[in-house]
């Protein structure tokens, strides 16, 4: 997830420290590399970018020393391109007298590139935000002005993104949003625009929040706001914002799990694009073809990921999957690979130890290890002879969310794939997991008040929610310290069922093809005095049976399963909540594991 910050003042001055600043308040969505631009009165561009942390690449490259009538920062999170400094932005256009940055993914940049360089221009990255660079210069060149360009960019990239740019001749910034975040504000003397409010803070509480397709003309005194498609002046003044700066890096949200939760459509539609349009997918999905046995190894919430993924595997292609633990692995599989055999590692961190060490045993085999990763430079990534990312940007809170539906939109597409199938089955999930967002809250925010004194719970699911069960499981167990087991619900007669007793809170992820089996286990449970608790479709025979049902939206088995884990993530944020606890920081436990 890449941030940006532009800033236009009204003499030429020292913009070094207002550049850094804003970076280390954008750092918070994470980054690999750093770059700022500034241009001078005299039309000179200063650019100075590398791959590291703000301070490392300020003290390195002596970013404070910049100075500049109008500068920007960029905080780079790699999708197109590995990290270095050549992809770091900002990027140049072929002249060297336009620079620019974006956030957001460009997923038609490799085609773009293609282009770019067959009509002559120069290209010195494999990254897309030097995509939105050279698709305005594009139009420059074919004579129509900045703004004109823009807009007429804008049916060339494909994504979600937003960027800014300035041109060596003037004494402005534009700016423009179609899908990430984007908002500028107007200060004493200046004018700024930044990927996110949080950035601009310190420096002034006037702010214009930018839509999808529209263009902000910076000035050192003003703002301008245009519709970028037909190049008419949009009229709306900057409002006066009182957030503070942790409320406004949440968003408006207590708890980042919360805004993680609800950035889920967002980032499943982006990872949706990019899969969809990456030349590294196909050769990706024929190694899978051809393993003899392919191993599906990961921990924690990645492990339920993998999980379904190994149904999607073989309902869709045909094709056996074994998902296991990383530690397991070892033990009971890597003694019998061979050349022929691939593993698919998975890791949100990418530096998860259980993990690379099962990938350096499938290596020392002779095995395929490829890799599905949130964070682009980690060492799984750096590890695997090819690696997907998940595209979610920067995941603060502890307990996973946002990539763990990544993770199961990235096996869908590579299941879809491998067996031939179209890939248009995901276009809607998006948003279905708005719309189950949205009507599982209030249904939630009914339930937990009556589940929050309970210590001991079971989430069972079956077939494509069994893993389902297993992740709303975890989420409980991590952020409200209650136990709570997940496991198969054709499993629980087999011994657990003598833990129920009066008032025993059983949860069932389902969907609407396993409603009988649903039903059969609802009533083992209820007549021994269970309370039930279904997420699932809306159906007469579950509400029959079921004493409460969270109603999930009509939808494809194949992505209500990845529906029904929405408001088992909710529940477990308003229990921890309701019992005073932190969600984002559970005790005793680590974002990223690193040791054995």
């Amino acid at each position: 997830m890449c941030g940006i910050f532009g800033i236009v003042a009204a003499k030429e001055r020292e913009l070094g420290p207002v550049l850094v600043e804003a970076g280390k308040r954008l750092s918070y969505r994470g980054y690999d590399s750093v770059g700022c631009a500034t241009l001078s009165a005299g039309g000179a561009i200063d650019l100075r970018k590398d791959v590291g942390k703000v301070e490392e690449v300020a003290s390195r490259h002596r970013l404070a020393q910049m100075r500049g009538l109008r500068g920007m920062t960029q905080l780079r999170w790699a999708t197109f391109g590995a990290p270095s400094r050549a992809n770091a932005q900002p990027h140049l256009d072929s002249s060297g007298e336009m620079v620019g940055a974006h956030n957001g993914n460009v997923v038609n940049n490799v085609e773009l590139r293609a282009q770019f360089l067959a009509e002559g221009m120069t290209v010195r990255s494999t990254n897309d935000g030097e995509s939105c660079v050279h698709a305005v210069e594009r139009h420059i060149r074919q004579g129509a002005t900045v703004l004109e360009s823009i807009g007429r960019a804008a049916r060339d990239l494909q994504g979600d993104y937003a960027y800014l740019l300035g041109r060596a001749d003037e004494k402005v910034l534009y700016a423009f949003k179609k899908g990430s975040g984007l908002v500028a504000g107007v200060g004493d003397g200046f004018t700024c625009v930044a990927s996110d409010l949080p950035c601009l803070l310190p420096l002034t509480r006037r702010v214009l929040r930018i839509r999808d397709g529209e263009a902000v003309v910076l000035h050192a005194d003003r703002l301008e706001l245009f519709d970028a498609a037909t190049g008419t002046r949009v009229e709306r003044e900057p409002e006066e914002v009182t957030e503070t700066m942790e409320a406004a890096q949440k968003g408006g949200y207590p708890h980042f799990m919360l805004k993680e939760i609800h950035e889920q459509p967002q980032v499943a539609r982006e990872l949706i694009h990019l899969l969809g349009a990456s030349k590294h997918v196909a050769p990706f999905v024929e190694r899978l073809r051809r393993a003899r046995h392919l191993y599906l190894v990961a921990c924690g919430t990645s492990y339920h990921a993998a999980l379904l993924g190994a149904v999607y595997f073989a309902r869709l292609a045909g094709k056996p999957a074994v998902p296991v633990l990383a530690p397991q692995f070892l033990a009971q599989y890597v003694p019998a690979l061979g050349a022929e055999d691939a593993g698919l590692f998975v890791s949100q961190s990418g530096e998860t130890k259980d993990v690379l060490n099962a990938l350096e045993a499938a290596r020392a085999q002779g095995a395929a290890v490829l890799g599905l990763v949130n964070v682009l430079g980690s060492t799984l990534m750096t590890a695997s002879d090819r690696y997907l990312p998940l595209a979610c940007g920067y995941e603060i809170s502890v307990p996973a969310t946002k990539t763990f539906v990544n993770q199961c939109v990235a096996f869908l597409h590579l299941a879809l794939r491998l067996g031939g199938r179209p890939v248009r089955t995901l276009d809607g999930l998006p948003a279905l997991l708005q719309e189950t967002i949205e009507s599982a809250e209030p249904q939630v925010a009914a339930l937990a008040p009556q589940l929050v004194d309970k210590e001991d719970l079971y989430c069972l699911g079956y077939g494509l929610t069994y893993p389902i069960a297993l992740e709303g499981a975890l989420k409980l167990k991590e952020v409200t310290y209650a136990h709570c087991e997940g496991m198969l619900s054709t499993e629980f007669k087999h011994g657990p069922l003598s833990a129920v007793r009066q008032g025993y809170p059983v949860l069932f992820a389902g969907q609407s093809e396993d409603v009988p089996l649903l039903v059969s286990g609802i009533n083992e449970c209820a007549c021994r005095g269970a309370r039930t608790v279904v997420v699932s479709q809306d159906d007469p025979r579950l509400r029959a049976n079921a004493g409460d049902l969270v109603v999930l939206p009509p939808a494809d088995p194949l992505l209500s399963a990845i529906l029904a884990v929405v408001p088992l993530q909710l529940l477990a944020y308003r229990l921890s909540v309701a019992r005073g606890f932190d969600p984002d920081f559970p005790r005793n436990l680590s974002k990223t594991l690193t040791v054995d």
